[in-house]
């Protein structure tokens, strides 16, 4: 019986991290923008395309799938770049809570595990300054045209051959970042904390390039020294049948 839980836990984290990588991400840009830079993993997912909606396509939970959500009012997406403002060095940081992903996962059978796409709501990312968050909106992510950033797993590597419950687990997740009309290959470093047999929770980091996704910081007297990197992260938290 233990080893049964211990696998399905294996499982659980398998398909869940794979879905809460990203998305912060999307993950995303700012004032400064955002990117993304490749790299590859093993061990696909069987990933959704998105729905035509824009939002995350549902994984419909067929009998012994267990479905995994994640809980926007207890996640943030969000990015993290460095400028030089008004002649001093600042960091911006640019969040939001309008995340939705979800996955079914059959613990005898993870092949099958169907994942939806991460969805960011892009024109929700926040900073400390309107000017910048309507710059962002309006002129670096277009939000009016491209109002969602996504995020669709492919590959997960470095997962142990066992986890059971007040494990930590450390391991890479890739797949396809989306903002505006761009789509880059990017690989999240991701750690998952098992907090039940109902419940993860953790972050997934990744640095890209704003260049990749020809994201341009517009001209603005006061700006100059806009980082090329933009960090993305993404603190989750994701529930059985929330």
């Amino acid at each position: 019986m233990r080893q049964l839980k211990t696998w399905k836990f294996v499982f659980l984290i398998l398909c869940l991290s794979t879905l809460a990588a990203c998305g912060t991400s999307a993950q995303n840009a700012t004032l400064e923008g955002s990117a993304a830079t490749p790299t590859a993993a093993a061990a696909p997912t069987q990933a959704q395309p998105p729905a035509d909606s824009g939002g995350a396509t549902p994984a419909e939970a067929a009998p012994g799938m267990l479905s995994f959500v994640i809980v926007p009012g207890e996640s943030e997406a969000r990015f993290i770049i460095d400028e030089v403002l008004a002649g001093s060095p600042n960091t911006v940081v640019g969040t939001t809570q309008e995340i939705e992903g979800q996955l079914s996962v059959d613990p005898q059978d993870p092949a099958g595990a169907s994942i939806s796409t991460i969805t960011i709501g892009a024109g929700s990312l926040a900073t400390d300054n309107n000017f910048r968050n309507r710059a962002i909106s309006s002129f670096i992510l277009q939000t009016g045209d491209y109002p969602t950033i996504t995020f669709t797993p492919s590959a997960v590597a470095g997962l142990p051959a066992a986890a059971a419950v007040g494990d930590t687990l450390n391991f890479q997740v890739t797949g396809d970042l989306t903002i505006r009309d761009i789509t880059q290959a990017i690989t999240f470093d991701v750690t998952v904390n098992i907090e039940s047999e109902t419940r993860l929770s953790g972050t997934a980091k990744a640095m890209v390039n704003r260049a990749d996704f020809d994201l341009k910081i517009p001209s603005v007297a006061q700006v100059a020294n806009v980082s090329e990197q933009v960090q993305l992260e993404l603190d989750f938290v994701a529930e059985v049948g929330s």
